[in-house]
């Protein structure tokens, strides 16, 4: 369901914005009035989406986000949306049989990528009195996933920082949350192997996975001027997963 105008005048940054949830979020915020920037490394893909301004982004490297988020902001006429949705799942092995290299690179952009945007997005939206930042967590963070370390914990750790920052911009008019899916279909599960695919599935108790439009809807709610009261919270979107 649209709200037609529910985002009208407001100016957004949706990281991994090319497909998923990122993108989803992005069209959504597009179709209710958003001015949208969609940030990514998937140029090809970037290219397709119409209605939206799109920029190439690396956010594991904070100079560029940096530059690019002053330069989007500035183009937009400011900034009171960000969705930090870019995110990959590594591969499925134990802890102790873990590939250091693969340990790294999940942690740069689940993590290392979303400190960067949100701390540079913080200050701009306080200076303003008004901002939404909503960060894509994961259930996996919560509850762990047997044989993805990385991804589980580095998800856990978007749900601290995105509670800690909650709380430290809780007078300001600026809120952040995080939204914890289980599994949801899109092209992250390319990433995965069948058997894990399989067991996510399992564990959920709708019997289904969730749907990229399932999860923008409430990352838009978290996003609009609505939503004034909630700030340093996970929102689960887990088909009855989630236990706490």
């Amino acid at each position: 369901m649209i709200f037609e105008g529910r985002f009208a005048g407001r100016r957004a940054i949706v990281t991994g914005g090319a497909s998923g949830i990122g993108r989803a979020c992005a069209a959504r915020m597009r179709d209710e009035g958003a001015e949208v920037t969609v940030w990514d490394i998937d140029t090809a893909a970037m290219a397709v989406m119409e209605g939206v301004r799109s920029r190439d982004v690396d956010v594991t490297d904070a100079s560029a986000v940096e530059a690019a988020m002053a330069a989007d902001a500035e183009a937009m006429g400011g900034l009171d949306i960000l969705v930090c949705s870019a995110g990959i799942t590594g591969p499925n092995a134990t802890t102790w049989e873990y590939p250091l290299e693969d340990w790294h690179r999940v942690y740069d952009l689940n993590l290392h990528g979303v400190f960067y945007c949100n701390r540079v997005a913080a200050p701009m939206m306080k200076a303003a009195g008004y901002g939404r930042i909503v960060n894509i967590a994961s259930i996996a963070g919560k509850e762990g996933n047997p044989n993805a370390p990385a991804y589980s914990s580095s998800k856990a750790a978007v749900i601290g920082l995105t509670k800690s920052l909650g709380k430290e911009l809780a007078d300001t008019g600026v809120t952040v949350n995080c939204v914890a899916p289980a599994a949801v279909e899109s092209p992250i599960f390319e990433q995965m192997t069948e058997e894990f695919i399989a067991y996510m599935k399992s564990k959920i108790p709708m019997g289904r996975f969730g749907t990229t439009d399932e999860i923008a809807a409430m990352v838009t709610w978290l996003a609009c001027e609505e939503a004034a009261f909630s700030t340093g919270a996970c929102f689960d979107v887990s088909g009855g997963r989630a236990t706490y």
